[in-house]
């Protein structure tokens, strides 16, 4: 089985280690519709090697009322079976993507027991400025048997964040631009009004990686936590606007080995739009 380095990994590893019979590279790129790109209509233009498209925008469950509902062990065995990937291959994953849509892909992953999981640093944009090779066209694959996957653990529904407003368990940190977050005005992403869960603080995803889409150094990471108020020895719930950004922090702190958090799975989009649900809006208190 090909050996992981880590849960990050360079694409000079992944360049080194392309064709290894039990590693399998997913392009989990999905895009905004203000960003109007087409996701598959970019893979079949320009790909790594090898690699598969998980069509990320459609993995989610359908028949849950919550906006981008994580998919059910059974969606994502299905996914993943018809794309070749064979019970406890090693996968690498990729994005190219402004919101980084691979932390999004990882955490689906590993939530619902998918060991072998690692994230390419930088996505396409690192590895083609580093110059490597890369593909055309859309790949014939055999079907996978497919793998027997867990129930997540680490997703939180809307009755347990409301249960958290009393108990105050686990921090709650926002992984939205902080317009969005502490602004009165319309969503430019989502549409509703602006806002944030009382009592949560904020953190816009971007502040852990660097400018070329890498991720920061652990003490980089540490001090942008800190700054953003979160005690790293208590549990944290990421939230964002529908479950996406707020994977890039849940990311970041595994990088640290921080382990005791978890996603808000409908996050702005269903708390924001529930006239029930309590809201903190303009300026932190």
């Amino acid at each position: 089985m090909t050996k992981l380095p880590s849960s990050l990994v360079s694409a000079e590893w992944l360049a080194a280690n392309l064709g290894s019979p039990d590693l399998v590279v997913l392009d989990a790129s999905y895009h905004l519709p203000a960003a109007q790109r087409d996701a598959a209509a970019e893979f079949a233009a320009e790909h790594i090697p090898g690699a598969r498209f998980l069509d990320l925008a459609s993995l989610f469950d359908a028949g849950s009322p919550v906006p981008y509902a994580f998919p059910t062990p059974g969606q994502l065995a299905e996914r993943l079976a018809g794309l070749g990937v064979a019970p406890g291959e090693t996968i690498v994953i990729y994005d190219d993507s402004a919101i980084r849509t691979s932390a999004r892909a990882w955490f689906v992953l590993t939530a619902s027991g998918w060991e072998n999981v690692a994230i390419l640093d930088g996505g396409l944009g690192k590895w083609r400025s580093e110059g490597h090779p890369l593909e055309i066209g859309t790949p014939d694959i055999a079907p996978a048997a497919p793998a027997s996957l867990a129930a997540p653990e680490r997703v939180r529904s809307k009755a347990d964040m409301l249960a958290n407003l009393d108990s105050h368990a686990e921090q709650v940190l926002d992984a939205r631009s902080a317009d969005r977050v502490y602004g009165s005005g319309i969503d430019p992403v989502h549409g509703g009004q602006n806002g944030r869960i009382p009592g949560s603080r904020n953190l816009f995803f971007g502040a852990v990686l660097n400018a070329d889409g890498t991720y920061k150094t652990p003490e980089a990471l540490r001090a942008a936590f800190a700054d953003a108020g979160i005690d790293l020895d208590a549990p944290v719930t990421t939230t964002c606007g529908s479950g996406v950004t707020a994977s890039v922090l849940l990311f970041a702190m595994h990088l640290l080995g921080k382990h005791d958090t978890a996603l808000y799975d409908g996050s702005w989009s269903e708390w924001g739009a529930d006239p029930e649900t309590p809201k903190q809006q303009g300026p932190d208190a």
